[in-house]
């Protein structure tokens, strides 16, 4: 799965790292706590940055695969679905609403029939700004300092410094440096 390559996800050691994720979810979600919340946060990432924050709820598979940097943002009802590497880049701000789907089936519909899924990974990196109810699709990156307008559907990579909006999302103009 990490890889990239076909899995199954009713496989006994997916099953429980999924339950592991949603027990961590609902004690993060329902925690009234800030520092109660970062701990849940801690376990359940892969990486978490100094000074970054998510409000709940927030949504995941596995949890494990999500890198956050330094300093950023996640708004609420954020949903990650991590089969494989998802990193955030340092100060990235992403509105409430975004879906980040590395998830993936196959395009065959005999071998997607038989259950086998995959994931490809996405890189967010430093400095985005990603706007609300925005989808990035698996596979994809959002290069340095870019922004994503609000409702794009990301479905290719997004080259560093500019503005992109739409469905699909494409190039609306360059920032200026």
């Amino acid at each position: 799965m990490l890889a990239g390559e076909l899995y199954r996800a009713g496989d006994p050691e997916l099953v429980a790292d999924r339950a592991r994720c949603e027990r961590l979810q609902r004690a993060f979600n329902f925690e009234p706590d800030e520092d109660g919340r970062e701990r849940v946060l801690r376990e359940l990432l892969g990486g978490l940055g100094s000074s970054s924050y998510i409000r709940p709820p927030f949504f995941c598979d596995y949890g494990y695969n999500i890198t956050l940097g330094d300093g950023v943002f996640l708004n609420f009802n954020c949903v990650v679905l991590d089969v494989v590497a998802v990193t955030i880049g340092d100060r990235t701000q992403i509105a409430s609403a975004v879906q980040i789907l590395a998830a993936d089936h196959p395009l065959d519909v005999g071998t997607r029939a038989s259950g086998l899924e995959n994931g490809r990974a996405i890189a967010i990196e430093a400095d985005v700004w990603i706007g609300g109810g925005a989808i990035l699709c698996p596979g994809v990156t959002v290069g340095q300092g870019s922004v994503i307008g609000a409702g794009s559907v990301v479905t290719r990579d997004i080259p560093a410094g500019v503005v992109a909006v739409g469905n699909p999302c494409r190039i609306l103009r360059e920032l200026g440096a």
